[in-house]
């Protein structure tokens, strides 16, 4: 339109660096986060992150060159989302799980110029480096995060770069709020992990969305129960900057006693976890629960949570918030948005509604279920499956180095999940399964979501996970593999009739595993370990069939 100019005064490449700016200046004085008996204000946060940017730009980090970090949600791995960044670099977090032998391949792929290793992972981390060595590949720095005062192995130490950075630095900001942020890679629960390369700009309104969505209230109390090396804690480390909130790290391995401990001693008032930490708590012995403080809201994803659990996590005084997201759109891109209606609705049905996947986040531009082949929209009608497919400012910029990967994904202008779901009359979204997920048996398609809900219901299940087993007859049979509750007893004979009761009988599993669930260490349960295991097992013959 004549008039219309775009100048310095009315544009700004977003970044979420601009929350922790806002922050010091609004909240210094606030803390900004808790670890053990170690207080940082947003003003030390600032100072830290400063000082943090500072040391790697004298160590060679510039625009574009890639960090890398494997450590725990610590105050360091927070300081990294803002003084990485800072430099013009780009953050890559490690997941603490993987072994030595990924490592090498993701710092390989990466091309990290620098490495920090908190001291709990050196051994992995060292190892890695080692096959590095033997492949010629390029080496990074090694940087250790330890609480000692020195060098650790004749490695820099990450307290002792801060003390001795020059001040004065100067933030280098993006000089398009396109380039890159922050690299994620994928869990691997399906394939080889894949480098998800996230922006500026699709990082700052993730943020904003998931804030507005979780209802952050200012100066909220963040407890850390999220990894942040996954999705960048769902983006809320720049989310509790952005609302001058504190952040309680917890050290640790994670237990409903200690959480329970750090909700009442901080009075949290948002959290998240996979659906696991839902049951995790709901599960936990009378003695380790605690009476909350307050309504604690809590963000759930990465796999349906069993109708059972929302309801118990309600009792608990958990407002929990259910969305759903890929690594590849920055974490949660969905909400099950609540209406006021559903209030008066009996806690089962008002529990069925939440396990839905709900309608697009704020940020999200367009969610669709589709057929893959032909991309029209499935009816509205809780029946018809298709791709659950997203579009919008807050999918990701790419694969790294991997176009074909990238073009494959969005190939048709929408990102393709690979997971299948319904869309419901009320537009709500509902996920089935991740099409490599689906049992045809006999021709039927079987949902293992829907089955892993029936196994739910059953008072001695912890935890379930249903996968296809060879079969003879029919081709595939559902095969559930089940954790008990701690002192609970149940039999094959149990848990398949339990489920016939309640599910048609081709649905019901044919073959039941008491065991321990892989998990991934966001609580998603690696369902292609599961699916090797039922393989080996054989097909089930025609003969000498259960009489079940």
């Amino acid at each position: 339109m004549d008039g219309s100019v775009r100048c310095e005064a009315n544009y700004v490449p977003l970044t979420p660096l601009s929350f922790l700016e806002r922050a010091a200046l609004v909240y210094g004085a606030r803390t900004a986060v808790v670890f053990g008996d170690r207080e940082y204000s947003w003003r030390d946060t600032r100072d830290r992150c400063l000082a943090g940017a500072s040391a790697l730009a004298r160590l060679g980090v510039g625009r574009r060159d890639v960090v890398a970090v494997l450590a725990a949600n610590t105050p360091a791995m927070y300081e990294l989302h803002f003084s990485v960044p800072m430099t013009g670099g780009v953050l890559c977090t490690l997941n603490t799980r993987l072994d030595a032998a990924m490592v090498s391949v993701l710092l390989s792929h990466s091309e990290a110029k620098v490495f920090l290793v908190e001291s709990q992972f050196l051994a992995v981390a060292r190892d890695a480096l080692a096959l590095l060595a033997e492949d010629k590949a390029s080496m990074p720095l090694l940087v250790t995060i330890t609480d000692g005062d020195s060098s650790s192995e004749g490695a820099p130490e990450y307290e002792a770069l801060l003390r001795s950075a020059p001040r004065g630095f100067e933030i280098r900001w993006p000089a398009d709020e396109c380039d890159p942020i922050s690299l994620n890679y994928t869990s691997g629960t399906t394939s080889r992990p894949k480098g998800v390369i996230y922006s500026h700009r699709g990082a700052y309104l993730n943020t904003l969305a998931a804030v507005i969505t979780n209802e952050m209230p200012t100066m909220p109390v963040y407890l850390w129960t999220v990894p942040m090396f996954h999705c960048n804690g769902w983006c809320m480390v720049w989310g509790t900057a952005a609302q001058g909130g504190t952040s309680v790290c917890m050290a640790g391995s994670l237990s409903p006693k200690v959480v329970f401990e750090k909700i009442v001693r901080h009075r949290v008032t948002n959290m998240g976890g996979a659906p696991t930490v839902l049951s995790m708590l709901v599960n936990a012995p009378a003695s380790e629960q605690r009476p909350l403080p307050g309504t604690v809201r809590i963000s759930t994803g990465g796999a349906p949570p069993p109708p059972h659990i929302l309801a118990k996590m309600d009792e608990l005084g958990f407002n929990v918030v259910h969305g759903y997201g890929l690594t590849e759109t920055y974490g949660a891109a969905t909400l099950c948005a609540w209406k006021p209606e559903w209030d008066a609705l009996p806690a089962a049905e008002r529990a069925r509604i939440m396990a839905r996947q709900g309608v697009p986040q704020l940020m999200l531009d367009g969610l669709e279920i589709k057929d893959p082949v032909t991309m029209a929209s499935v009816p509205s009608d809780g029946r018809t499956v298709g791709e659950v497919m997203l579009r919008g400012n807050t999918v990701m910029s790419g694969y790294y180095k991997d176009a074909a990967a990238t073009a494959e994904a969005m190939r048709g202008g929408w990102l393709r999940s690979g997971d299948l779901g319904v869309r419901h009359p009320d537009g709500y979204i509902q996920l089935k399964d991740r099409s490599k997920d689906i049992i045809i048996s006999g021709g039927e398609n079987i949902s293992s979501i829907e089955v892993e809900s029936a196994l739910f219901g059953h008072p001695a299940v912890l935890d379930a996970a249903v996968v296809a087993r060879p079969d003879d007859h029919w081709g595939e049979t559902p095969c559930a593999f089940i954790t008990l509750k701690d002192g609970a007893n149940a039999t094959e004979a149990d848990i398949i009739g339990f489920c016939r009761e309640r599910l048609p009988r081709y649905m019901a599993p044919r073959t039941v595993v008491f065991a321990d669930l892989p998990m991934t260490s966001t609580g998603k349960t690696q369902k292609y370990l599961l699916r090797e295991k039922a393989r080996a097992m054989g097909s089930l013959p025609k003969e000498g069939r259960s009489k079940l």
